[in-house]
């Protein structure tokens, strides 16, 4: 189809139902698959008379009847394999369908049970035997993985390879649940895969739990997830072999069967495979080689792969859309101003982080005559350049959200557009769409006005800048009086929505100081939040919320809104049961109880266990969702999280295409703009907010990705000691946290693969505990560990973590910085200074 749009190819579609000579009726009793072959044989037939031989037209099918059919009215045919076999181009060859390892397989013995058919699963549904939902695999334990069934209140969990039987992450199942007397729990294991240790009888020995859940198999796959995955070739000491192991960067993918001629060449470059099937006597699926990436472990590789892998839209703009864009000359005409506000004259700023080209949203306020203040919330006006239905708009939609990496950004819109004529920019006129509100000195609403505008921002800062000026008592120009009045708001409006139960959670946020040249990290800091983050924070929440409420009231039925589910109370079971242990206890009823709990919560002996504990909680939470409002009730509106009971999104349209739709709303809300009728379509918004939903959460995990990417990048050549805190413990090993690279790793209790067995851990799963002598491990302690990255696994670099505190005998290890020292000293020159010339010596001793 791309081919026969693109019309410099000159390529064209011959509909042969309306050529004479190769109109072909439809004979009694022909299946619709037999009249189709017929009108293909026909018209290859045609084609090879028409061109008189001067070009051979191939018919290739897989069908073997139709093949012979083809044969016998002198049609040249060939299947598709023989056509690329007879290229002798390997590539091509790699990229056929596994099909001659399935023959094989059907030889072997099973090692799965077999899947029911889609009439016995259908029956089994429909009596209630069997149920449906979609299958998730575990990230850390890949013989374990549950199924989501709507309206079950826990989801079913699967534990084993034959129960697992062949499901893939993502795949819509039906499974049948297992007796009563065979349920379980989750096994609270770290297990990587088939190379660690005896991993079957690993996961069948541990202790049965008291609480068990609902436990099933599954018996068929209902619709697959499969899709290309990213990944390496598994290293072999096979010589010429070309059968090989693909293993996905994925852990919740199995690894792959493929076969390749081109290992020599493959075998230090990231590649993507597809899985063609799965048959019941292979211990892994059978799929083939799609294409390279590049090598393993360079930079735009690496990020591919974590835009594959996340299914992030990421390449260049089409020339439709680009066609959509003004000229880069362009600026605001007479015709403009139509229906807009002026508000050049006004002192709005804008305060963002560093380097921010996107700019969204800027502010202003100002002293009224009655004692009152004016606040203005202002936000680029987007929908002036993306109009519905264009080429620009429908890319907008599909790409749903930019996407942050390190180093990189993947935009929703053009750069022309959101870094240069949509961006807020310091002292450019600008079109944007203002929240302008007349407030008390209490920082109560008097009234509301939404308007188009033009803006001049006079200052674009940032959160650095703007607490300088506000800081600054000296400086008493208008910015700084409107920022310093804007800030005690912010405090207001802030401690009002606390007072509403609204929470106040933590994640380990982290900034990579990059290198300009190599875009490598050179250090890692942890963000420091100011009060100009807090107070831009207020104004756009109370924007979002003022907004939703006004949408909401005209369009009752189609508003685009914003929730987040109240998460059920067995999610915060084992957070509650962690904090009990250290005298701690959480009440989860209402978001307000819990704000209260977290507030209460400190320790004096440990001056992080309160952000742990909300880090903890945050994982509790379920993820906020957009929606129609027509398809739930005012009640389901409620943001959880900011207590607020209704809530959207309307202060980023640069970035988050939820605003663009919202901008639209409002649009016509306040007389500017029509409707249209995809915005009265209950089904194509409820659509549109899918996508927004997946699209959002799938970003959210590239950007994490590849936090975790730039943090392989600067461990590796170092070792490092650090301070910890225990986040989870489980059964072989402990989840730690260490604050200064927001990094979360596992410390293996129990030996790996090769290892011997150097010192013994007793689990209490009742206690969540790890016992070794008179040393106890529970989670919120305190731990030191040493920090190293082992590149042995090239696929899954990890950073590894080893006890340095508390010391156990044969299992911590020394400080490295002890060590360090104890190398540096001897080597030390007393004629030089030991500032600058001991740095190298430290490096090599380290190596």
């Amino acid at each position: 189809m791309d081919i026969i749009g693109n019309y410099s190819k000159s390529f064209y579609v011959f509909v042969n139902v309306y050529h004479r000579d190769t109109y072909v009726e439809r004979v009694r009793g022909e299946s619709p698959n037999d009249y189709n072959d017929r009108m293909i044989r026909v018209a290859a037939l045609w084609y090879n008379k028409h061109l008189d031989d001067k070009i051979k037209v191939l018919l290739l099918s897989s069908d073997e009847a139709n093949k012979a059919k083809a044969i016998n009215e002198g049609i040249p045919t060939m299947s598709l394999e023989q056509y690329v076999s007879g290229l002798n181009n390997i590539t091509l060859t790699d990229k056929l369908s596994n099909r001659t390892c399935m023959v094989e397989e059907t030889s072997k013995e099973p090692i799965f049970p077999p899947h029911l058919t889609p009439a016995k699963i259908h029956q089994g549904i429909k009596s209630g035997k069997l149920m449906q939902g979609t299958f998730f695999a575990s990230s850390d334990n890949f013989l374990e993985g549950n199924v989501f069934v709507e309206g079950q209140e826990k989801n079913i969990l699967l534990q084993g390879r034959e129960n697992l039987n062949r499901a893939i992450n993502g795949d819509i199942v039906a499974i049948q649940i297992l007796p009563e007397s065979q349920w379980s729990a989750p096994a609270n294991l770290v297990l990587a895969d088939y190379d660690d240790l005896d991993l079957e009888n690993n996961l069948n020995n541990v202790e049965k739990p008291k609480e068990k859940y609902p436990t099933g198999q599954v018996v068929g796959i209902i619709r697959k997830k499969w899709r290309q995955y990213c990944g390496i070739i598994q290293h072999s000491l096979v010589e010429n072999a070309t059968r090989h192991l693909f293993v996905p960067a994925e852990k919740k993918i199995p690894k792959i069967r493929i076969e390749t001629r081109q290992y020599d060449k493959l075998k230090d470059q990231r590649v993507i495979v597809s899985i063609d099937t799965w048959p019941r006597t292979s211990r892994y699926p059978l799929g083939h080689f799609v294409r390279s990436l590049g090598k393993i472990g360079e930079r735009e590789a690496e990020n591919e792969v974590i835009l594959l892998e996340h299914d992030v839209p990421h390449s260049k703009f089409s020339d439709e859309v680009l066609g959509c864009l003004p000229k880069e000359t362009w600026t605001i005409s007479a015709a403009d101003f139509v229906g807009r506000k002026d508000f050049r004259d006004l002192d709005i700023c804008s305060v963002d982080p560093p380097g921010c080209t996107d700019i969204d949203d800027a502010l202003h306020c100002m002293p009224l005559d009655n004692g009152n203040f004016q606040v203005g919330v202002h936000i680029a006006d987007v929908t002036h350049f993306v109009k519905p239905g264009t080429a620009i708009d429908l890319e907008a939609s599909q790409r749903a959200t930019t996407v942050y990496l390190t180093g990189r950004r993947i935009d929703m819109v053009p750069g022309l557009l959101s870094s240069n004529l949509c961006s807020l920019r310091g002292g450019e006129e600008r079109l944007a769409f203002s929240c302008v509100w007349e407030m008390t000195p209490n920082a109560d609403i008097v009234n509301s006005t939404y308007t188009k505008s033009v803006i001049k921002s006079k200052a674009a800062m940032t959160y650095d800048q703007a607490q300088l000026i506000i800081d600054d008592q000296n400086q008493d120009n208008s910015i700084a009086l409107g920022l310093r009045q804007l800030n005690k708001f912010a405090k207001i409006l802030k401690q009002r929505r606390i007072e509403a139960g609204a929470l106040v959670l933590a994640s380990p946020e982290i900034r990579f100081l990059v290198d300009n040249e190599t875009r490598d990290p050179l250090d890692v800091e942890v963000k420091q939040l100011k009060e100009t983050n807090s107070m831009v924070e207020e104004f756009m929440l109370l924007a979002n919320v003022e907004v939703a409420k006004k949408i909401h009231s005209d369009f009752p039925e189609f508003a685009v809104l914003r929730r987040h589910p109240k998460p059920p109370p067995s999610n915060f079971e084992s957070l509650i049961k962690a904090a009990a242990h250290l005298g701690v206890e959480l009440n989860v009823d209402t978001s307000r109880d819990l704000a209260n709990s977290l507030d209460k919560a400190v320790k004096l002996d440990n001056p992080f266990f309160n952000t742990m504990l909300r880090i903890l909680a945050t994982r509790c939470m379920l993820q906020a969702v957009y929606f129609a409002s027509g398809t739930k009730t005012y009640e389901e509106f409620l943001h959880y999280g900011l207590a607020a009971p209704i809530y959207t999104h309307f202060t980023s349209p640069i970035r988050r295409y939820a605003d663009v739709m919202v901008h639209r709303l409002l649009a016509v809300s306040v007389a500017v703009d029509n409707t249209t009728p995809e915005m009265l379509d209950k089904r194509k918004i409820e659509a549109l907010c899918q996508n927004l939903n997946t699209r959002t959460r799938m970003s959210a995990y590239a950007e994490r990705a590849s936090v975790a990417l730039n943090t392989h990048i600067f461990f590796r050549g170092k070792i490092r000691d650090e301070e910890g805190y225990i986040l989870y413990v489980r059964k072989n090993a402990l989840q730690i946290l260490i604050p200064k690279y927001g990094l979360e790793g596992t410390l293996f209790l129990s030996p790996r693969k090769g290892q011997l067995q150097a010192a013994t851990f007793i689990y209490n799963e009742e206690e969540q505990t790890q016992r070794c002598g008179e040393i106890v491990f529970r989670t919120f302690d305190p731990v030191s560990v040493q920090l190293s990255l082992d590149s042995s696994n090239v696929q899954h670099e990890r950073i590894v973590l080893k006890l340095v505190k508390p010391e156990i005998p044969n299992f911590s290890v020394p400080s490295i910085t002890a060590s360090v020292i104890a190398v540096q000293q001897p080597q030390k020159n007393p004629l030089e200074p030991c500032d600058s010339p001991c740095e190298p010596q430290l490096k090599k001793a380290k190596i």
